[in-house]
């Protein structure tokens, strides 16, 4: 599987999960089939037994996703990749190899809505139970650990609300009660922080966002920090049909290629941005990792490589003044998602994370008000000028 090659980050977005064609391409070819023909029956056995590392059939494994997951494990460092359709895909996938009926899992309280929603709905269907909470404080994870803990699930920076969790901290209380400690690290990616290297067993990321960067493809990956824990999700995501295509896998491939320059450039825009709004006086607050304002600041200096290009705010004047922000700026596009190459702006409350309740969402502190702002790599100029324009409306 995936190891670390002796060669830089930026090197090995460019090379990490190459490998030779015989053809000589300078870019991993897009393998669009749906299974693969043997050599012969015996060579087909081997296939089907794990004797052989040949493929079989694209939702059980296909050259260019191998690539793709080769790829994405160098970087963050892992055992393993299992690449899914979708970010959810890799959620489902996670959920589905670790927890079984009478588990219990501890998890952030302000996640992407999706992932809490899936499993306070379906899963807790099948008798799963689940306790969401501010894992900033490491003692609420303590006490929400109970006999039939199986899983602590931690997103640090939240979705929306930029809290940030220690994740070595928090991985060694989990350790002590043999919990698997699993990091949506999207917000992040493995240029600004790794995971597994401060502790957690599994790391996935929906790739539709700053690994592909360009908001043209859907798709998620899980890395694994063991093989043992590889041979537990890999099955789990095989049998329920998450596998990505191909054609998916080659725009990820292509994408990943720029992700520092593009990181890079966007939270220097995001810098600029955070501060232009903290001192606007029709701003009420603004989170922001890379703001000594922010609380957990000196935790972001220690754990991530930098403060990303996310920022959450809410206005004087709460949701109303929100809503005139977003119908009025004019480069940012009103849209979820986030992590793509252009300023996208949009409501929480109303949008991504509208199938929690309100009282979940406050507790979660996704105030009515706040506004998630996902800065891109325009001219810095331009996006500030576009959110002044838009701010003098109200």
């Amino acid at each position: 599987m995936a190891k670390n090659e002796n060669l830089g980050f930026d090197s090995l977005l460019i090379h990490g999960g190459m490998g030779v064609d015989p053809m000589g391409s300078a870019t991993v070819p897009i393998y669009q089939t749906s299974t693969f023909a043997f050599e012969n029956v015996d060579e087909g056995a081997k296939c089907f037994a794990g004797e052989s590392n040949g493929f079989i059939y694209t939702r059980i494994g296909n050259p260019t996703i191998s690539a793709l997951e080769k790829q994405v494990a160098i970087l963050e460092n892992g055992y393993g990749g299992i690449a899914t359709a979708s970010g959810m895909g890799a959620v489902s996938s996670i959920y589905m190899a670790f927890l079984q009926s009478g588990d219990h899992i501890v998890s952030t309280d302000a996640v992407y809505g999706p992932s809490r929603v899936i499993m306070e709905t379906y899963f807790k269907r099948f008798g799963v139970e689940s306790t969401y909470l501010n894992t900033a404080d490491l003692n609420a994870i303590k006490a929400a650990i109970k006999p039939n803990t199986k899983m602590l699930y931690l997103e640090t920076p939240t979705n929306p609300t930029m809290a940030l969790t220690d994740i070595k901290a928090a991985s060694e209380i989990a350790h002590q009660h043999n919990l698997v400690v699993v990091v949506d690290n999207t917000f992040c990616s493995p240029y600004l922080q790794r995971p597994l290297d401060l502790g957690a067993d599994v790391v996935f990321h929906s790739m539709t966002k700053f690994l592909n960067g360009h908001a043209d493809i859907v798709a998620g990956i899980i890395v694994t920090k063991t093989q043992e824990l590889y041979k537990i999700v890999r099955p789990a995501m095989v049998n329920m049909g998450c596998n990505m295509d191909p054609h998916q896998a080659y725009m990820v491939l292509r994408g990943i290629k720029t992700l520092s320059i593009r990181i890079d450039r966007a939270q220097e825009n995001a810098m600029k941005v955070a501060d232009y709004l903290e001192k606007h006086p029709k701003v009420e607050w603004v989170k922001y990792p890379g703001l000594k304002s922010h609380p957990q600041y000196e935790l972001a200096q220690k754990q991530m490589k930098g403060p990303g290009a996310m920022i959450s705010f809410e206005l004087k004047g709460g949701l109303k003044a929100g809503k005139v922000l977003m119908d009025n700026v004019k480069l940012a596009l009103l849209a979820v998602s986030l992590g793509g190459v252009e300023t996208l702006i949009q409501h929480p409350a109303s949008m991504t994370h509208s199938k929690m309740t309100p009282d979940a969402r406050l507790k979660a502190n996704i105030t009515d008000g706040l506004v998630r702002f996902s800065v891109g790599i325009e001219n810095v100029e331009d996006i500030i000028a576009d959110l002044d324009q838009a701010l003098a409306k109200i």
